[in-house]
């Protein structure tokens, strides 16, 4: 039963997919809450990267909480079965939630507010004195100055984005690298725009990184470089072999990253691409004809570069909450209950297991990670996994102990085997369903 509701009020950090299903979650339990967001608008990140289309379809896109708030309004739910872009989800969902959530005397949602530390109030970490019975100061950058506010409780579901990890092999920027800035992109870069496509065409351009994203790229320059033959890519791979880098394909339950990687598959073997296996970036100087070179730790380099495209992930920003008592796992950064069942490096052919606040509480009582951040460095999360975290986080908020330990998720497994715990020995191949993958784990999507 939901006991005496808070004294203050929840403080989520981002509107994006997770936080906002929080906050519809917290609405729906009649609890104030205030979602704090640094951009501009709901889903400021999810739109950095719109252009890429999800693997998921709309149907494993909208938490079930969050459409019935919607539903009054007029919202129409997009066509379940079809897969939307980032922008498609940003603009046909997240914004008309924050929209419907604004509009509830329970929840403000405040956008251009950036949290930058969170703390036991009156109470560094060093102290135990009342800390259980401490309610939680945040911290906020806003336009007009900084800002306090008072948490009963407070969801971190700020996700990785803002943080991708550098071109380095050794996870620290490479030499050179923050000089060469303006030549190296992080993330997928839109080559659907004018601007971008002229910025690669006819270019050599080298892509970090293994996973769908790098998988993406290579597709998109592939298809530049049909255009513009002069366009070249040099598919830089830390590991001695590429055939497990490719997913599930027919195998994977998200067809759509199945279909990628054949696609991917196809680019390599017939496209402008050279891939250059073994390869951990240890340097980046510029050469006398205007270009880069990057260097490698065993000493071998690629030449003439014009563009850098680093699609190594991303890892959670965690300096803001240097005085909340986190217990977080030393590998992954993810809460050290959830670790074991997310690490790519021991994680073979099985699903995510359902988990909720029992997984996700921290030493501080009343502080969670949740969505992307939760999952630290593991690349395995979906949407349908952040909608059952904070349904769990919200429910125990709410002093509902009963539905916060029911975990109602059930998530079938993917085509998608192995993991990347290996270095430069070749992955072996074949498991229980496929293909070993690189550094991609998602875990399928609910079965229709």
């Amino acid at each position: 039963m939901t006991t005496t509701p808070p004294t203050h009020p929840l403080v989520i950090v981002g509107a994006g997919p997770i936080g906002l299903a929080a906050a519809a979650h917290a609405h729906d339990r009649g609890l104030r809450t205030v979602v704090l967001e640094a951009g501009p608008s709901a889903g400021a990140a999810v739109r950095e990267w719109g252009h890429v289309r999800l693997f998921s379809p709309w149907s494993e896109l909208v938490d079930q909480v969050a459409e019935k708030l919607l539903a009054p309004t007029g919202w129409v739910r997009p066509e379940p079965a079809s897969y939307p872009t980032g922008r498609d989800w940003a603009d046909q969902y997240l914004t008309p939630l924050a929209q419907a959530l604004s509009a509830t005397d329970e929840v403000d949602v405040r956008f251009g507010h950036r949290v930058v530390g969170v703390a036991r109030h009156g109470r560094d970490r060093m102290v135990d004195s009342g800390r259980e019975q401490a309610p939680y100061t945040v911290q906020v950058e806003t336009a007009s100055g900084p800002l306090r506010l008072t948490a009963s409780a407070v969801v971190d579901a700020s996700g990785t984005w803002g943080v991708p990890s550098p071109l380095g092999g050794d996870g620290l920027p490479a030499a050179g690298e923050a000089e060469h800035a303006d030549r190296i992109f992080y993330g997928i870069p839109d080559l659907t725009d004018v601007h971008t496509r002229q910025r690669y065409a006819g270019k050599h351009v080298a892509v970090a990184g293994t996973g769908a994203s790098a998988q993406n790229t290579l597709v998109a320059l592939t298809s530049l470089a049909a255009e513009h033959p002069g366009t070249r890519v040099s598919w830089l791979v830390r590991r001695a072999a590429t055939g497990d880098a490719f997913g599930g394909g027919d195998n994977d339950q998200l067809a759509a990253r199945g279909a990628l990687g054949k696609s991917a598959q196809a680019a390599v073997a017939s496209g402008p691409v050279t891939v250059v296996t073994s390869f951990r970036t240890a340097e980046v100087s510029a050469e006398e004809a205007g270009t880069l070179r990057l260097t490698a730790y065993d000493g071998s380099a690629v030449e003439g570069v014009d563009e850098v495209i680093v699609v190594t992930g991303f890892r959670p920003d965690l300096s803001w909450l240097s005085e909340v008592r986190l217990e977080l796992d030393p590998v992954l950064s993810a809460p050290v209950a959830l670790a074991p069942l997310i690490d790519p490096n021991i994680h073979s052919c099985g699903s995510v297991e359902p988990h909720g606040v029992a997984v996700l509480a921290q030493p501080d009582a009343g502080f969670y990670l949740a969505g992307m951040k939760s999952y630290g460095r593991a690349p395995s999360f979906l949407a349908l996994t952040g909608f059952e975290q904070v349904r769990s986080i919200v429910a125990s908020i709410a002093g509902d102990h009963e539905a916060a330990e029911q975990v109602e998720l059930v998530l079938p497994e993917t085509g998608v085997c192995g993991g990347s715990g290996q270095f430069d020995g070749q992955a072996e191949a074949g498991g229980c369903c496929g293909p070993a993958a690189a550094d991609l784990l998602t875990i399928g999507s609910r079965p229709a």
